[in-house]
């Protein structure tokens, strides 16, 4: 079986995040960069697989800057076996749209049994690219899952609802998707650490992947800072505080 495993380098959700004033977009200088946690549950599920079958081949796939080779790197010290960066100028702030249809050109040509991604990344927040690369691929999509299992052709795995949970099957080739509640990733090994460094990365740009260099992105027409927290209101009880207190929560419509 041949895993894909989709990670993209975000900025660490543990500081600050900013806005680069002249295009609106975000800010990756301001914050160190590191594999998105969501990504690195994808890939557990990936590594789980090869424990069980070590003829496995698991596969990373990013599109983004340089420095995305590090996030690449450590995903191989986990345990992939190869690497693919798609790195192009050209694709400065694309949008969704766009990520999917060069993400999906750069998934032709692999072979892949399964394509494994999270759910939604922790910077956009749009969760829409995964359905779009089965869509550009003409693959079923099972998404949200919790947890999966892979096996004799086929993928099946739990997804949460309102009422209760699912089972949902499909079978392979197919596009899933992981949520938080799936495995926490392994941390890398000593071995794993090393190894990486061996192992082969492909970069791969538009020309590569016969892709128009025609931008495509989100146009940001104005953008502003968050404002600062103001203090809160201190109640003092002299007998009326739970009156205050509801006046209070009627007044900004928190009840």
């Amino acid at each position: 079986m041949k895993i894909v495993v989709l990670i993209k380098q975000v900025p660490d959700t543990a500081e600050e995040r900013t806005l680069v004033s002249a295009t609106g977009w975000l800010d990756r200088e301001a914050a160190d960069n590191l594999v998105d946690e969501i990504n690195e549950r994808a890939l557990e599920v990936a590594l789980r697989v090869k424990d069980a079958d070590k003829s496995t081949e698991i596969v990373v796939l990013s599109m983004g800057p340089e420095e995305v080779t590090k996030g690449i790197r450590k995903a191989l010290s986990m345990g992939a076996d190869s690497g693919i960066h798609v790195l192009d100028g050209g694709l400065a702030g694309s949008d969704a749209a766009r990520t999917a249809a060069v993400l999906a050109a750069a998934l032709r040509s692999t072979n892949a049994d399964v394509i494994v991604a999270g759910n939604e990344s922790t910077d956009g927040r749009g969760g829409v690219v995964p359905a779009m690369i089965a869509e550009h691929l003409g693959l079923p999509l099972v998404g949200g899952l919790n947890a999966v299992e892979l096996g004799n052709g086929k993928v099946s795995g739990e997804r949460s609802g309102d009422s209760g949970s699912l089972q949902v099957t499909a079978q392979l080739p197919a596009v899933i998707t992981m949520t938080e509640r799936s495995a926490e990733a392994r941390f890398p090994n000593f071995k794993g650490i090393l190894t990486a460094k061996r192992k082969p990365v492909t970069t791969l740009s538009l020309s590569d992947l016969n892709v128009a260099a025609t931008p495509a992105h989100s146009v940001i027409l104005t953008h502003s800072e968050k404002p600062a927290r103001e203090a809160g209101r201190k109640i003092e009880d002299d007998g009326t505080a739970a009156t205050q207190l509801a006046g209070y929560l009627i007044e900004n419509r928190l009840v």
